[in-house]
């Protein structure tokens, strides 16, 4: 189960835990698969594409100095509201993110820093809410580019190797300037004047 302590906003969180399952509100849905993503640098047979297979099983394994980066740029301005990453402190120490930086903005020129946090011997999927601490919140981010920076690892290793990255944002209203929305599709279907 993943705890977090509050530190200053300077230093960031401490996430420790993870949980085992992949739990989420039904009101968000996943925004990555919209977005373009680009890697700072990876090896053979573990690129971009494993974070992305939906299969715990495969990672993406950087090659080269820290930082390493994940960037993720959308085509138009998305409201993004939760990070979801599976990593495993158990399988691969050196290899797993300690300190990890998002940031978000228009593009490369102008990121700035959402959130910092620090994973504390991480092991299954870790919840980073983009504002505040519930990732259920009313508050979102706007962006057409989010940045992943995993500025350590655990025990000072090099590399990192991160099994999945899933992105959320809330679920978009079907029935334009309508105040509340429907659940059940027998609302929905009469919910409008023909």
């Amino acid at each position: 189960m993943a705890t977090e302590s509050s530190e200053s906003e300077k230093n960031g969180k401490k996430i420790t835990g993870g949980y085992q399952r992949l739990k989420l509100h039904q009101d968000l849905r996943e925004s990555g698969k919209e977005a373009a993503w680009t890697v700072s640098s990876y090896k053979p047979g573990n690129g971009v594409y494993a974070l992305l297979d939906d299969n715990v099983d495969t990672y993406w394994q950087s090659d080269g100095s820290l930082p390493h980066f994940v960037n993720i740029q959308f085509q138009k301005k998305v409201r993004l509201q939760l990070i979801v990453l599976y990593v495993d402190f158990d399988l691969y120490q050196t290899y797993t993110p300690m300190k990890i930086s998002i940031r978000a903005g228009n593009g490369l020129h102008n990121l700035k820093v959402v959130k910092n946090v620090e994973l504390v011997k991480p092991k299954g999927w870790i919840y980073i809410p983009l504002s505040g601490k519930d990732p259920n919140s009313e508050t979102f981010v706007n962006s057409f580019m989010l940045q992943i920076a995993v500025l350590s690892n655990q025990l000072n290793g090099r590399d990192t190797r991160v099994r999945q990255i899933k992105i959320y944002g809330p679920r978009p209203n079907p029935i334009p300037h309508q105040q509340f929305q429907f659940t059940s599709s027998e609302f929905i279907t009469y919910s409008t004047v023909r």
